[in-house]
């Protein structure tokens, strides 16, 4: 399985996001500037230039016609995907964390951290006043900063992961709290949802991820390594999860990619058992991102690369023996 290797980031992967389509992939990182390709063959498209600090998170509508970044310069941007115009932009007391289009494309959220006196915030956004003109709801966290976002099945819930390792529901509409469950011991770092959205898996510091019954929060499996999963991602096709991280980014120079732990690794949905390991990046891995048709994912890194693997037929021969 020989990836696609992209560089077009001179620091490290935030987050990586397809469209729908699988056609398009987005990436940020830490050196201000979303850059948008093609999955296919790992071209650069284009990038959208504006912001003026490190960038956490990214989002696209289903349509692929607008694009939403985040970043660590207070502010999230909205874009014209194919322009790259920028269309608004809303200025926040503190670096935004992550963000997300509700599936209509008519409602945003962001969420924001816990920095200079200021408390976190969950902040929905109505697109139909013309963009992230003014917030239609704000929430403050003052518990626990929130780490991770996403809309849930319907838009009817906002789900976020915390420092604190709880995963919580919001009403999108009234910011009410209505659902917490603690099952890391550490922070959450990342949450996915299945295509049907019915599963949630949960990164977490604490050398796990944990499957969800995305609607209840029943928590239904884990995946354990010896090292912190800053990404896990579910197979579209298939009952396979991938997960990756490695140890701190602060202590990988002083040890040997091997021992860092640096693979992708592969575990069956099922049974929690790993099946099989992809190594390659030169340092922890940030993010992962299944293509739509389940043929190819990609992963970013720490090392600044976005590696796009195509599967091999004898994957999709592969059977786990039970």
């Amino acid at each position: 399985m020989k990836p696609l290797m992209l560089h077009g980031h001179e620091r490290s992967i935030t987050q990586i996001k397809y469209n729908r389509d699988g056609d398009l992939l987005f990436s940020v990182a830490k050196d201000s500037t979303p850059t948008v390709w093609y999955s296919l063959n790992g071209e650069r498209l284009g990038t959208y230039d504006g912001h003026s600090g490190a960038l956490w998170c990214i989002d696209v509508t289903l349509d692929t016609r607008l694009v939403l970044t985040g970043s660590a310069d207070n502010t999230c941007r909205l874009w014209d995907c194919e322009t790259g115009r920028q269309i608004s932009v809303f200025e926040t007391k503190t670096a935004v964390r992550s963000c997300g289009f509700a599936s209509s494309s008519e409602l945003i959220f962001i969420t924001t951290d816990k920095q200079m006196g200021h408390e976190c915030e969950i902040m929905m956004f109505d697109m139909s006043s013309g963009g992230l003109v003014s917030p239609i709801q704000s929430t403050p966290v003052t518990d626990s900063r929130v780490t991770a976002g996403l809309w849930g099945l319907d838009d009817s819930l906002i789900i976020t992961g915390h420092e604190n390792g709880e995963v919580r529901h919001y009403n999108p509409r009234t910011g009410e709290k209505l659902r917490t469950v603690k099952k890391h011991t550490k922070s959450i770092t990342n949450l996915q949802l299945s295509k049907d959205q019915t599963m949630l898996i949960a990164a977490s510091k604490d050398t796990t991820a944990k499957l969800f019954d995305a609607d209840t929060l029943h928590h239904l499996k884990t995946y354990k390594t010896e090292r912190p999963v800053n990404s896990a991602t579910i197979s579209p096709i298939k009952d396979h999860v991938i997960l990756g991280g490695g140890q701190e980014a602060m202590d990988v120079t002083t040890t040997t990619s091997r021992v860092g732990k640096f693979d992708a690794r592969f575990f069956h949905l099922v049974f929690e058992e790993e099946i099989g390991r992809v190594k390659g990046h030169f340092g922890p891995i940030n993010s992962l991102a299944f293509h739509p048709d389940g043929k190819s994912y990609s992963s970013g890194g720490e090392d600044g690369y976005v590696r796009i693997h195509n599967f091999d037929t004898s994957y999709f021969g592969f059977e786990f023996e039970y």
